[in-house]
């Protein structure tokens, strides 16, 4: 499903980021991406779409493969229309209810019938328990409320791979849960995720596979029983004490 090839990002003129990473990630796996902060997990997940470009590599999501060093607007969009993000801090339309924000790209980037994209709306906002807050601004929303409305958003375009840039971590800690409950049950539909994360335990929860990153590359691959319950990894293992204190 998604295929990344000699990926590097490097902001400015000296400041590698990502560093020759390479990857495959299969349909229907679920894979936590755990590390320190400043370690390009965010970076990578924006670079799989475009959000962030690249400084050089490949990217194949589905039968869409762009190269960094030559690609044009036809190719990130065609790769974009494989993927969807979650984004930390919401990004919901202000001026914008729940059913209009999840409606947006179905009616604008899809030119589904209205009428169509208003009940496909209306079954995702029930899907993720918002289906009450239908007519709801952004503003009279909790952050869990606007996250799983982002949540119904992204699956509104029907991608294949779900990306979750560290959904919960601008959410008051009472309101995680919530969140985080959502975010299990599409994994157990099998649905296509990768999420950037520091919930440890939800990680060990729900992934089918977990990577670390360490300074710009992937340290340590693997399923959770192995990344998370018995790291061999040096570096990893000092991570995984330093977030059990």
């Amino acid at each position: 499903m998604v295929e990344v090839k000699n990926l590097s990002k490097t902001f400015g003129s000296d400041t590698e980021v990502l560093k020759d990473i390479n990857l495959h990630i299969h349909k229907n796996e679920v894979v936590a991406i755990l590390g320190p902060s400043g370690t390009g997990k965010s970076t990578l997940l924006r670079c799989l779409n475009y959000l962030c470009v690249p400084t050089k590599g490949t990217i194949r999501i589905g039968d869409t493969t762009v190269d960094a060093n030559h690609y044009t607007r036809k190719e990130v969009r065609d790769l974009r229309r494989h993927s969807a993000m979650v984004f930390q801090n919401y990004n919901l339309f202000k001026n914008m209810t729940a059913k209009e924000n999840v409606m947006e790209a179905m009616v604008t980037v899809q030119k589904r019938p209205k009428a169509e994209a208003e009940a496909r709306a209306l079954e995702l906002l029930d899907k993720v328990g918002m289906l009450d807050r239908k007519d709801f601004y952004p503003s009279k929303m909790s952050g869990g409320q606007q996250q799983r409305v982002g949540i119904a958003r992204a699956m509104a375009v029907e991608p294949d791979v779900l990306l979750f840039d560290e959904p919960t971590s601008a959410l008051d800690p009472e309101l995680v849960g919530e969140v985080l409950n959502t975010i299990k049950r599409l994994a157990e539909e099998e649905k296509t995720m990768i999420l950037v994360t520091h919930e440890i335990r939800f990680a060990r929860n729900v992934a089918t596979r977990v990577l670390f990153m360490d300074e710009g590359r992937i340290a340590a691959d693997g399923t959770p029983e192995e990344i998370i319950d018995h790291p061999e990894n040096p570096r990893l293992q000092q991570f995984l004490n330093f977030i059990a204190k």
